[in-house]
Order: structure tokens, then C-alpha cells, then sequence
């Protein structure tokens, strides 16, 4: 059975979307999932379903997570072999640049158009680069980066529906998943 792992967007922010890991799992178990986990409190989630639509998991999931919260919680879902890769992807890209600062990864509800993706990737400055590739996006951010900017390559508003995490975060989930 295929064992997939999902990403939460926008939650314990803030008083009004709190969504604690173990609501988390309750709710993709009511959902009809299996082999349910779940990794710190940042909305990552390990389960298994027959399904084979990305699409079908990620609406049956947001469904289940807006009743549930009586809020929207946008989904991205990748398989276990997907995050794998990007795992090694980030692992290398970050390897290749060891003066990085930062390095986030954007999970993408959509890929993006190729003209998009070469926008994103024509965002370098000083403070870093964007890579793209498919459903994700690294945001490579060197030692012009200052901490706190949250968005210093002004590529959030091209990416469309996304959610990041770091790359330690993904390289655990990794580890520990897949």
C-alpha cells in the first residue's frame, strides 16, 4: 500500500489555528487513512492509503482538517520515495553551497509553468537563490540573508499555495519515513 507524507500549511499560528500534532493524526484517521504519524508540531504527517490521486488524498485531507477545525488547512502530499529525493536534492544542493545561511523548501500545491519556474530561479541576489524542481522550490539563502526576512528573494507571490520547512526538518522526516 502506497505510503505518503503530507504537509500542513498556516497552522498553530497564532491563537485561532492551533492544530495540534495528535488532532492531526486523529483527524486523518477519521478520514479513513492507516500507519498514521506524525512529526513534531509543525503539521507533517505519515500515512498509508490505497489511493493513488494526489489530488483525491490532498481534498479528502483538507476536507476532514476544515471540519475538524472549522478553518482551511491548504495540503501538499508527496509520496515517501518523493521525499527521499528531495531530501537527497536538498542535501546536495547544500553541499555544493556550504556557505549557506538558510536553506528552506517550499512544498508547492502545483508545479509551476516553466516560465514561471525560470522567474523564480531569475530572483538571485545577495541574499540567496531559488532552485525549482517540480512540486518543490529551494530557497538558498547566503550569508547576505538577515534573519527574520521573510521573504527576501520576493518569490513567495509566484509560488502560489505552498509551505516550507528546513532542510534539517526534511532530512529527518526523511530519515525517519522514508
Amino acid at each position: 500500500m502506497p505510503t505518503y507524507v503530507a504537509f500542513l500549511r498556516a497552522i498553530n499560528l497564532g491563537a485561532n489555528r492551533k492544530f495540534a500534532k495528535d488532532d492531526i493524526r486523529r483527524a486523518v484517521e477519521a478520514a479513513g487513512f492507516t500507519d498514521v504519524e506524525t512529526h513534531i508540531n509543525t503539521g507533517n504527517v505519515r500515512f498509508t492509503t490505497p489511493m493513488r490521486s494526489r489530488a483525491k488524498i490532498e481534498a479528502l485531507l483538507e476536507a476532514a482538517f476544515a471540519e475538524d477545525r472549522g478553518f482551511d488547512v491548504p495540503t501538499m502530499v508527496f509520496t515517501t520515495a518523493e521525499i527521499a529525493g528531495i531530501a537527497a536534492e536538498a542535501a546536495e544542493l547544500g553541499d555544493d553551497d556550504p556557505d549557506l545561511a538558510r536553506h528552506y523548501i517550499y512544498f508547492l500545491k502545483d508545479e509551476l509553468p516553466a516560465a514561471t519556474a525560470a522567474r523564480v530561479e531569475g530572483l538571485a541576489t545577495d541574499a540567496g537563490r531559488m532552485v525549482v524542481r517540480g512540486r518543490v522550490a529551494h530557497a538558498l539563502l547566503g550569508p547576505a540573508y538577515q534573519a527574520g526576512q521573510v521573504d527576501p528573494l520576493n518569490a513567495a507571490k509566484l509560488l502560489g499555495v505552498t509551505t516550507s520547512r528546513n532542510r534539517t526538518v526534511i532530512a529527518a522526516i526523511a530519515e525517519k519515513w522514508c
